[in-house]
């Protein structure tokens, strides 16, 4: 059975100071006090702000229990540059040296809009990225259901890749729930299901969802099974708002601690 490490999708939000860190928490705080309540945390910062080493050295330092993983930065990802994706790829890249000499780095998280289309150009990118960061414990989220097929799912494991499995709502323009291990590792985003809510205009609503028991019940069995015939699954909570993420993560570690199953 795979090691399962469960977090939180970020952890600097002020809207935890109360909910989740004691009043008058200072931001400088959040990490090392994040760190008393979970093993794992995934990065986001990094997509909007390329990371430094000495960020990243400092970050292992204030909190040597955790292990992390990041996030690719938006020009890896999201505003691809033929002709500087890779002098920015190098620039991420060494920055994540600090994890990486720790031991202390999960995984990289390459996540694509749905406007990333399965088409040759990039699938041609996607191969030649993945290449470049060749070495690093890389994994793939698609928002775009097209990569959703068994061509992509066999050139993930030729690659040893991981395909990360998503919970989000099933409203038009989401791809389907489909867990499927491509590498030694597994990785699971939960998004919450707030359907009404996913394509409006308030992106912060999207995240406002607090998982119910039940639903809780059936994740812990979708763990159960990517664990099987994987040596870690990493499991990250994005919905971030009033803390909630916080409770769904640590109500889902007691509930695969104990075996309970669905009601």
């Amino acid at each position: 059975m795979a090691t399962i490490l469960i977090g939180t999708s970020g952890y600097s939000y002020t809207e935890w100071v109360g909910p989740v860190y004691p009043t008058g928490t200072k931001a400088s705080e959040y990490l090392g006090l994040y760190a008393s309540l979970f093993e794992t945390v995934e990065l986001n910062f990094s997509y909007y702000r390329m990371p430094e080493a000495a960020q990243l050295q400092s970050m292992h330092e204030q909190a040597p229990s955790l292990v992390f993983s990041i996030k690719a930065h938006e020009t890896l990802t999201h505003s691809i540059d033929p002709a500087s994706w890779k002098s920015e790829a190098t620039l991420f890249r060494s920055a994540l040296e600090p994890l990486l000499s720790s031991d202390s780095l999960k995984a990289v998280l390459l996540q694509f809009p749905y406007s990333f289309h399965y088409e040759p150009d990039q699938r041609r990118y996607l191969d030649a990225l993945i290449r470049f960061l060749q070495g690093l414990p890389l994994a793939v989220e698609f928002r775009n259901a097209q990569w959703y097929n068994n061509r992509t799912l066999d050139a993930l494991r030729a690659l040893q890749v991981a395909f990360v499995s998503l919970d989000l709502p099933q409203v038009k323009g989401n791809p389907p729930i489909m867990d499927v291990a491509t590498a030694p590792l597994a990785y699971l985003r939960l998004h919450g299901r707030n359907g009404e809510t996913w394509w409006g205009s308030d992106a912060a609503s999207r995240y406002d969802y607090l998982y119910s028991e039940r639903e809780l019940a059936s994740l812990a069995q979708r763990i159960r099974a990517l664990a099987t015939g994987t040596s870690t699954v990493v499991v990250y909570f994005n919905n971030h708002r009033k803390g909630q993420a916080v409770i769904n993560a640590q109500r889902l570690r007691i509930l695969l601690g104990s075996g309970e199953k669905p009601v």
